[in-house]
């Protein structure tokens, strides 16, 4: 299976799904016997490189969060260390 089609979910991947789903439209009774496959399975490549794509971007956007999070929490314990003295 395979994720919704939609080709503004998927950009990289937009020239490939135009592919598959013509060729799901060009072979009705085909599609059943394999004659989009190499599609399909191109189709699931490039769905596994824009997952890992979006996986190491979001990783990277949370290390900068996790950052700014640890530097408020300083910031703000020692502001109640001053205001405590």
């Amino acid at each position: 299976m395979h994720p919704p089609l939609t080709l503004h979910k998927h950009p990289m991947c937009a020239e490939i799904i135009e592919e598959f789903q013509k060729c799901h439209i060009d072979h009705p009774i085909g599609k059943f016997f394999g004659e989009c496959t190499d599609l399909k399975i191109k189709l699931d490549h490039c769905f596994r490189e824009e997952k890992a794509l979006k996986r190491k971007a979001n990783f990277e956007q949370s290390k900068k969060l996790k950052e700014r999070l640890q530097a408020f929490r300083k910031e703000t314990a020692e502001e109640n260390n001053l205001v405590q003295s």
